[in-house]
Order: C-alpha cells, then structure tokens, then sequence
C-alpha cells in the first residue's frame, strides 16, 4: 500500500476550505492534562517541543513559526515538515537541560515523555515551569503509562491506540487556535489507519519483535513492549507482538530474544548515534553474523524489516512506521 502522507501546508489550506468552519478558541483557555488543569491566557507565541512527537504535531499544524526551539531527537525528522523544521532551533538531539530550555524564552513547554517533563524527569518537573508562568503540555499516551522506581518509561495494561494521539491533536490545535488544521491531519490519520485495516486480516501465526537498540551486543536489547506503539503497529497488521511484557521499554537479553521466536524481527533506525547498533545496518550484520542468533528462523528466512525508531514512541510517527513494515512485508515469504 501506499499513502502520500499530507503535508502541512496541505493541512492549512485544507482547514481554510472547511464549509462548517469550527470556532476559534476563546481564551482564556482551561484544559484538563495528566490529571491538572492548565489554563492558557493566550495562544502561544514562543513554544517549545520537548520530544520528537511533540515538535512533528507542532509542525504537521503548520506552527513553525511559533516555535522556540525543540529537543529530544530519536530520529530525522519527517520529509514532509523537514524545511518548516529548518527555522526551529534545535536545542539536543538528547535530553536538554532546563536552563538551555529557558534560555530561548518560552510561553509554553509541550512534552512527549515523562522522561521529559515530570516528576522524575531527566528536564523538570511540570512545577518548574508553572512557577515561572509558563503552562505546560504532556502527552496523553505519557499520562496512561503506570511509572515505578525500577523503570523511568512505565508499563500500561492495555494496548496503546491512536485515540491518545487524536486526543493530544486536538488538544494542541485548541491551545494554538488551530482546530481546523487540528481536525484535518486527525482525518488523514484515520483514513490510513482503516486502509491498513483492511489491507491486512489477522494472522494467528504472525508476530514481530520490535528492536530499538542495545548498548552493545552483549548487552540486553532494547525492546517494544507488548501494550506500546508497537503492540499496536503488529496489531494493526494482524500479528501479535512476540514480547508480552507491560513494560513500554523492556530490557531484553538474547536468550529470551531467542525464545519468543518471532515470525518477523523488526530493527529500528535510529538517528541519534549513542550506540553503534542505533543503525539498522549494525543491527542487521548482528543478527546475521552471530553464530547463535543468525539460526532463528526470521533471521535464517530472511524475514527483517526495517523501521524508523521514532515509530516504537506513542507518537504520530507510530501510523508511519507501521505503513513502513506493511510495504515490507508484501516481499516476505511469510507462513
């Protein structure tokens, strides 16, 4: 299948010709957001995009130029907002600090992870923003994750969908007085979501391991869990994912790897550059090249496919990465 993802200035002009034109925000504006009200006085000016999802929502809606800077790079950037993406300061590909977050002057600070912006937090806390005047956004799919002091990423007992996405959608097009945009990329991403429905039927034999990354290849792997973006991307392609864990990002070592025997393994590229085996490439010569791991059967079938990592985030580019495995898949000799 393939889809021609809509652009953002496809998304302005589409919202311009809406018949039923939707109301503009009326500010003062109250949300409710991870369990706190946030009222916005105004529509912001100076935002920052803390998080890939988080800048690439920012973007889609055409608000370039309302953005600060953004931080927290797993991967390029879309093609389709890479030059609205060139007139925004990128602050790290990493996780930034507060004071370079402060230094650009926001009036609003969106969030994708916890990890970004909450409690325990590698940033802040939602409170060191709030304190200075400054609201603050974090991501639906953020606020469903049960956190503990053994994992900063958090687990979730049910399967992830695209509701959270739409729900954060539509949030920040309101926050930004945007709702037409906002409703337009919602129904692109509906209409390629019942595409790959009905492309593929489920398949009781098919299931994927989703491969982030690994420190090295003698360190446990970096995983999709079994209820995160990638639950859902094997879902929506009528398999299972081979990892069951709740943990969003479990920690996997080869042996257990081995033993869930997926039908297809999934290896993401990640552009960051921590870790030799953020490539794709580097993770495929492992797989293929390991005197133990080069004998499971998706590895010997030739059964890999390639995904950008961005897509095991709950996050707009999940819809992309499973688009992505779909094409791959049609060239596999799958049971």
């Amino acid at each position: 299948m393939s889809h021609k993802p809509i652009t953002a200035i496809a998304i302005a002009a589409l919202a311009c010709l809406g018949s039923a034109a939707l109301a503009e925000t009326d500010y003062p504006l109250t949300i409710e957001n991870c369990g706190q009200s946030v009222t916005f006085e105004t529509a912001p000016r100076n935002a920052v995009a803390l998080g890939q999802n988080s800048a690439e929502i920012m973007l889609l809606l055409g608000l370039e130029d309302r953005m600060a800077a953004t931080a927290f790079w797993p991967s390029s950037v879309l093609p389709e907002v890479a030059e609205a993406n060139e007139e925004v300061e990128v602050l790290t590909v990493e996780f930034p600090t507060l004071e370079s977050v402060l230094s650009v002057q926001p009036d609003f600070v969106a969030a994708m992870l916890t990890t970004l912006l909450g409690p325990d937090s590698k940033v802040a806390k939602r409170s060191d923003f709030e304190d200075l005047g400054i609201p603050t956004y974090l991501a639906p799919s953020a606020c469903t994750t049960t956190l503990d002091a053994n994992d900063a990423y958090g687990s979730r007992d049910k399967l992830w969908t695209m509701d959270l996405l739409y729900k954060e959608i539509e949030d920040l097009a309101r926050i930004f007085d945007v709702a037409e945009r906002g409703e337009t990329l919602i129904a692109d991403f509906k209409s390629r979501e019942a595409a790959l429905r009905e492309q593929f039927t489920e398949n009781e034999n098919l299931s994927f391991l989703f491969w982030f990354s690994s420190p090295s290849p003698a360190d446990d792997a970096y995983l999709g869990g079994g209820n995160g973006p990638s639950g859902y991307i094997a879902d929506i392609l009528g398999g299972a994912n081979a990892i069951t864990t709740e943990a969003d990002w479990p920690a996997v070592g080869w042996e257990g790897i081995m033993a869930a025997d997926p039908t297809v393994f999934v290896v993401a590229q990640v552009d960051r550059n921590r870790w030799d085996l953020d490539t794709a490439e580097n993770k495929i010569e492992f797989l293929t090249s390991d005197p133990t791991v080069s004998q499971m059967e998706a590895v010997h079938e030739g059964r890999i496919v390639t995904m950008s990592g961005a897509a095991m985030n709950p996050s707009s580019r999940t819809l992309y990465g499973a688009e992505q495995v779909a094409e791959q898949l049609k060239e596999l000799d799958l049971p």
